[in-house]
């Protein structure tokens, strides 16, 4: 049904956690998906590491699901400052709107806590209220509450896809982040696809459905 889809994440590797089998599964089927990282977070970059790690990592796991390297944006907002960036964040967006065009863009949980997911989501909700699909992906560990309204069934390769863009990310396994662990995206896959009678799938919250 979607042809134009949209990855918004506050930071890189947001995306490939929030939707990274989601991905695998869009490329397989042919359609044009687009990245933008807002931040880089190039002030919490451990200090063995070079400042601009997170963008070359991420550029290699977007890569390995297979998106162009012309359709991944990675933006330079502060990491942590959101808030006071707000005005903007939401002029970026509305650029990028109109230079991409999407029809569904994906967008952190309207429930997560961190500040820098917030300010994307509720901006996005802004530049994005006309035509484009809204859907919201999960990183549990930001939220009380989680909304898992619209899934989708994953087969175990786009899993495999998933992990393996996220082993990109040696800045943050380097700081034992339990979440990027494939025991941990093989253990939620399988939770939300027993939700739908599926081996895997990836759940999200609809924030708006705009049927085409």
């Amino acid at each position: 049904m979607f042809t134009r889809i949209l990855i918004l994440a506050p930071h890189t590797d947001d995306g490939e956690l929030g939707c990274g089998g989601s991905i695998a599964k869009f490329i397989e089927e042919g359609k044009e998906v687009y990245y933008v990282a807002l931040s880089a977070c190039e002030n919490a970059i451990p200090q063995d590491f070079p400042k601009d790690s997170l963008k070359k990592e991420c550029i290699q796991a977007t890569k390995s699901l297979g998106i162009p390297k012309k359709n991944v944006f990675i933006l330079d907002f502060e990491n942590k400052n959101f808030p006071n960036q707000r005005k903007e964040i939401f002029e970026k967006l509305e650029e990028l709107k109109k230079e991409i065009v999407p029809e569904i863009t994906f967008t952190p949980s309207t429930e997560d806590l961190h500040q820098d997911h917030q300010t994307t989501t509720q901006e996005a909700m802004r530049a994005f209220r006309r035509g484009s699909t809204l859907l919201a992906y999960e990183e549990p560990w930001n939220n009380i509450v989680v909304r898992t309204t619209f899934f989708i069934p994953l087969e175990e390769r786009h899993i495999e896809k998933k992990n393996e863009a996220l082993k990109y990310y040696g800045t943050q396994s380097f700081q034992r982040k339990g979440y990027f662990g494939p025991d941990y995206i093989v253990g939620l896959a399988k939770t939300r696809g027993v939700q739908i009678g599926s081996k895997y799938a990836e759940a999200f919250e609809v924030i708006r459905w705009v049927w085409k």
